[in-house]
């Protein structure tokens, strides 16, 4: 495991002692598959991934979903809806950046444009308004699914 993924997992033993609460293996694995992949999963994926890459765990689907809820609660990975198909996740230590999502097959692209976060910026100092955070998503169709 790299410093960078070790640093991620005590960050989790942190909260979970602030918060008084039990470590779990549990919550462990579901993290390290997120910092472990650049894609973005849904719980089902990260559940089949499991059953993978650590076969010898007791490692349910409930289990996966309540793990996930946590760890997106404590900011420490992210997700994006898909309406009715639910959320994808992805690891919250990649730096800033936008996603382009197919509705079609659910490809989805990241991106970073810094005219549209200079953008953002004028319109919020326009606005007398602090950003603390953002998130962008631009749904479509992908040049797949667009012929």
């Amino acid at each position: 495991m790299s410093t960078m993924n070790e640093d991620v997992i005590e960050e989790l033993k942190k909260i979970v002692k602030q918060k008084g609460l039990k470590y779990t293996e549990q919550r462990e694995i579901v993290l390290s598959i997120l910092i472990n992949i650049s894609e973005h999963l849904s719980a089902e994926e990260i559940y089949n991934l499991i059953k993978v890459k650590y076969p010898n765990s007791n490692v349910g689907i409930a289990t996966v979903y309540r793990a996930l809820s946590f760890l997106e609660e404590v900011q420490l990975i992210n997700s994006i809806e898909f309406g009715k198909d639910g959320k994808k996740y992805e690891n919250n230590t990649k730096t800033h950046h936008d996603h382009l999502i197919c509705t079609d097959c659910g490809k989805i692209v990241e991106f970073l444009d810094e005219e549209i976060e200079k953008r953002q910026d004028r319109i919020a100092k326009k606005n007398k308004f602090k950003i603390t955070s953002h998130s962008m998503q631009l749904y479509g169709l992908c040049e797949t699914c667009n012929k």
